[in-house]
């Protein structure tokens, strides 16, 4: 099953799908893209502290636009690490912008760095290595199954 299929995320994705609780990151416009951007924001739903993002959802925010360029670059991939260094306290309902872009690539392993920023002000960042994956790496569960066979259902009347 590893016929034409164009790069993308899980419609569910807390990160790039239209999940009520995620945050909705733009998909890159094209593959094979080293660098990527996108403007978003959080709210009251992604609080640790009174007004302030919970640090998990910043590096996983960050962890997305890292993986979304990696996938777009070479699809699929997954994470195999990320770090992150938090320079300051990430405000809700502030427009944020991330941007990442490719530091390397050899072989299977893909680095990124990225930055999540609010104007000048750099509040976190982050790198992170990816492996590029067979799709099949996405079949193990019974979610992956079906949306393989949405896939084949699409590409059969295409």
């Amino acid at each position: 099953m590893t016929a034409d299929v164009p790069p993308h995320h899980d419609p569910c994705c807390w990160g790039c799908s239209d999940n009520a609780n995620g945050i909705r990151l733009a998909l890159p416009q094209q593959e094979g893209l080293e660098e990527y951007e996108a403007y978003f924001h959080f709210d009251e739903r992604h609080q640790g502290g009174p007004g302030l993002v919970h640090g998990g959802l910043v590096a996983a925010a960050l962890d997305e636009a890292c993986g979304l360029l990696a996938t777009w670059y070479r699809f699929p991939t997954v994470t195999v690490r990320i770090f992150v260094r938090y320079r300051r306290p990430v405000p809700i309902n502030t427009e944020l912008l991330a941007r990442a872009e490719i530091e390397s690539s050899h072989g299977r392993r893909i680095r990124v760095q990225a930055a999540l920023t609010d104007g000048d002000e750099r509040l976190a960042e982050a790198r992170a290595a990816f492996l590029h994956v067979p799709l099949e790496h996405f079949l193990a569960t019974p979610e992956g199954r079906a949306a393989a066979d949405a896939w084949r259902a699409r590409l059969d009347h295409e």
